[in-house]
């Protein structure tokens, strides 16, 4: 038994399986000692969890001796195979098959570089850092333009910050069936909800209500937008691009720096806007660091 394969019973299941499957993805492997499959499959993932050093915990649970475990995760023939990611089963196999079928399951289910990001800004977002999320996910579509799910993140902290306007153009920029999932339907009607209240996206988030800003013009230059204080603080970022400092202007804000945050600096020719400290990532589609399927606009 090696670093990264364990046997499981159900006293440390809770531990390694769904504890551990927060960290990095758990396979769990059900078998018994006289069944023949399982003396073939074994060996495959032992070898694999070993060569992939970590990217994934085996974990060996003999069936016959834990009839319960093998009951709740739906084990009707054995070697069964199920893959579990924070604490959720997210793919399985039955029976034994080859290695090179073992190694597909497995690139299927280790999270992508970029999913390790997505992981790293809910973090970032629980723990209330939401200007150190939208960076950490602006470089995860870096890394994979394709991925929608990091799409939809970013609508959510944009919503939570009272951007409905660079959130709705990311939500816009949803391939059709993505936008028919629930969660991109629930982000698509906080949008709309908010635009139909002129804009007091602070009305569906409470306490911190703001006050309308009468028909959904802004306030004149000079005078304070009516937000609370600490999304006031947390707000203080660059942007890449004249539309965006405009708007910062129409709403009364200092296009500067808030807290320690620099100001902007110019984007480089043909470059991403760099990254400062304290800054807001910059994630709609007009806003530098574009969120669109295929490519990064600049």
């Amino acid at each position: 038994m090696g670093q990264f394969a364990f046997d499981v019973d159900s006293r440390n299941f809770q531990e390694i399986v769904l504890d551990g499957s927060k960290k990095v993805p758990v396979v769990v492997d059900f078998w018994a000692p006289w069944c023949g499959p399982c003396k073939m499959l074994k060996p495959i993932l032992e070898k694999l969890a070993a060569e992939y050093g970590g990217k994934f915990i085996l974990a060996k649970v003999n069936s016959d001796e834990n009839q319960e475990l093998a009951a709740r995760y739906g084990v009707r023939g054995i070697p069964s195979v199920k893959a579990i990611y924070n604490g959720e089963i997210v793919d399985e196999f039955s029976g034994a098959i080859p290695e090179s079928a073992v190694r597909e399951f497995l690139d299927r289910i280790i999270p992508s570089p970029a999913e390790e990001l997505r992981q790293r800004a809910a973090e970032q977002r629980a723990a209330g850092d939401l200007a150190g999320a939208l960076q950490t996910l602006a470089e995860a579509s870096k890394l994979d333009t394709q991925n929608e799910k990091v799409r939809l993140d970013a609508a959510e902290i944009l919503l939570d910050l009272e951007e409905t306007d660079e959130a709705r153009r990311l939500l816009d920029s949803l391939s059709p069936l993505t936008r028919m999932d629930e969660r991109a339907s629930r982000l698509i009607a906080r949008v709309n909800f908010a635009s139909a209240q002129g804009g007091d996206e602070a009305a569906l988030r409470g306490p911190h209500r703001i006050q309308p800003r009468g028909h959904g013009q802004p306030p004149a230059t000079g005078q304070s937008a009516h937000r609370p204080r600490s999304l006031q603080r947390r707000h203080g970022r660059a942007f890449g691009h004249d539309r965006a400092r405009q708007d910062l202007e129409r709403r009364g804000r200092p296009q500067g720096h808030a807290r320690g945050v620099q100001p902007a600096r110019h984007r480089p020719a043909g470059g991403a806007i760099p990254a400062q400290t304290g800054q807001r990532a910059e994630l709609s589609p007009r806003n530098g660091i574009a969120l669109y399927p295929g490519r990064i606009l600049q």
